[in-house]
């Protein structure tokens, strides 16, 4: 294919899944997939006549399946993490197209719970893009309708609840936030409620402060079980939740990060036939694992960092081209030592819990020494 840049045409685009983890891993193993899959979206819009991107594109056709904005993510973090392989003009203006034809709008809210917040995130992703190309009215705009989430949240049951046509709030179900498909896509408002990873502060605000999010939050996982099989508190076996064992490091928690993303890795992974415990969605739950397990993973992709873990392994590598790796090296790995005791990047002191992507794609050593206990001081800088 020509254009901007000769690229291999790609399809099976599974976009609502893999902007979580697959094509954020992509970036630094393989930078090339990221690009020729944002240049097969260009181009299928270019070939169809359309002024949006498909979010669930399948043998070089729109499906129209799932919901949100997902290659406007991914065209985000791209761009944020510094490919230009793609016409970044005309993705910039499909993406503004996509959130304008699939967005909150002017309304502020599109009535569920998912597709609300989903557009919130895709709408700040648009607002990131817009700052980098200075497009300072768009920036604008798209940063203030982020916030629109906010207006399906109900402070009197202090949780997100969805709207009918008029404005006026469903029934609350008595089952409350637990209720599956209650303005939820294969979800319920619990798992979904997470869903504001552009936001954590104001997030955390609307739930009544730092302290009543973390005990709602630990209280989430306790409740999730041993197994991770299908459930109605941190569902790993579906996508909406695989950002949430993260947020404890935004929070001021990232030992419990640590706690969950190896609880995570060691119960709902296993190998056998049937060692994944829910759908590989093309890619996403595998990637989810390979990231996790060693020891980084993006809360917010359409930006540079990634939050730190605890990782499972001695020592992961990752191959970041030119001749580089990115090398994780784990002092004290095993089984019991959880929790990551301190940090140092080539060689020198890290106090935060996480990552940038050029000091990861410079090849850059990360040493993070394991312990059976957490250390409360360690990452708890903002």
């Amino acid at each position: 294919q020509h254009g901007k840049a000769d690229f291999t045409k790609r399809t099976i685009f599974s976009g609502w899944d893999v902007f979580r983890s697959q094509m954020p891993l992509m970036t630094i193993i393989q930078p090339d997939v990221v690009t020729d899959t944002i240049n097969s979206l260009v181009q299928l819009a270019d070939d169809t006549g359309r002024d949006y991107l498909e979010r669930w594109e399948m043998f070089n056709s729109y499906s129209g399946c799932m919901l949100g904005n997902p290659a406007v993510v991914v065209i985000a973090d791209a761009h944020a993490k510094g490919l230009r392989n793609f016409d970044v003009e005309k993705a910039y203006q499909l993406s503004k197209g996509s959130v304008e034809k699939f967005g909150n709008g002017t309304r502020g809210h599109a009535g569920g719970i998912s597709h609300t917040l989903e557009y919130a995130y895709n709408e700040w992703c648009v607002a990131q893009l817009a700052g980098a190309l200075g497009r300072k009215q768009d920036a604008e705009t798209y940063t203030s309708r982020a916030k629109s989430y906010r207006n399906v949240f109900d402070a009197e049951v202090g949780w997100f609840r969805p709207k009918n046509d008029d404005g006026s709030w469903q029934e609350w179900p008595k089952e409350g936030r637990l209720k599956h498909d209650y303005g939820c896509v294969e979800s319920n408002p619990y798992q979904q409620g997470w869903f504001v990873p552009h936001d954590i502060s104001g997030l955390s605000d609307l739930l009544g402060g730092r302290e009543k999010t973390l005990a709602d939050l630990e209280d989430f996982f306790e409740k999730t079980p041993p197994d991770f099989s299908w459930n109605n508190y941190y569902n790993h076996a579906n996508e909406p939740v695989h950002h949430v064992p993260f947020l404890f490091n935004p929070l001021g928690k990232p030992w419990l990060t640590q706690k969950w993303t190896r609880t995570i890795c060691e119960n709902a992974y296993h190998n056998s036939v049937e060692g994944l415990v829910g759908n590989e969605d093309v890619g996403q739950m595998s990637a989810w694992y390979v990231l996790a397990s060693a020891g980084i993973h993006p809360i917010r992709p359409g930006t540079p960092r990634y939050a730190l873990t605890a990782p499972m392994w001695a020592r992961p590598e990752f191959d970041v081209g030119h001749g580089k790796l990115f090398t994780v090296i784990a002092k004290n790995p095993s089984p019991r030592n959880h929790y990551i005791q301190s940090a140092t990047l080539d060689g020198k002191p890290h106090a935060e819990c996480w990552i940038n992507h050029k000091t990861l794609i410079s090849g850059a050593t990360l040493e993070l020494t394991l312990g059976p206990e957490p250390n409360k001081q360690w990452g708890v800088k903002p």
